[in-house]
């Protein structure tokens, strides 16, 4: 590693240009795009990535604040056909977002208790999305 380069990792490259982390990777395996092996990790130089790109790299988008959720709805008093469908339709809608950021939604259901807990990971505003999903979908078949 160069004394005073800024030096990215594979995700952060990824993010950078777009890509999914597996074609960053490949790119660095084939030796198209430079990089520092550190551990398991790689290491792309700025300069190595600009090179890459052909141009200078804008701020980095990492740099900029970015705000993500990590939310867990209890949700009581609830059977498993219920739980069922409302796992199916919050998964269907968080696998409808086709973009980088994709939301992730997990459930957990407790039978004996007839309870169940959404776990979700989001930025700010998928999540809110999601919680009005849960609120509407609930209230719309209590």
């Amino acid at each position: 590693m160069r004394p005073g380069d800024q030096w990215y990792s594979v995700e952060q490259v990824a993010d950078l240009l777009g890509l999914h982390v597996k074609t960053v990777r490949g790119y660095v395996r084939d030796g198209r795009l430079q990089a520092t092996r550190i551990g398991k990790q790689y290491r792309i130089a700025r300069a190595d990535l600009e090179s890459f790109t052909g141009r200078p790299l804008d701020e980095p988008h990492h740099a900029r604040p970015r705000a993500e959720v990590t939310s867990v709805v209890q949700v009581e008093a609830v059977g498993r056909e219920l739980m069922d469908r409302l796992s199916t339709y919050l998964t269907a809608t968080v696998s409808a977002s086709h973009d980088g950021r994709q939301p992730r939604v997990e459930i957990v259901y407790d039978e004996e208790r007839a309870a169940m807990k959404i776990i979700i990971l989001a930025d700010l505003d998928r999540a809110a999305d999601i919680l009005r999903l849960v609120d509407a979908y609930l209230n719309g078949n209590s």
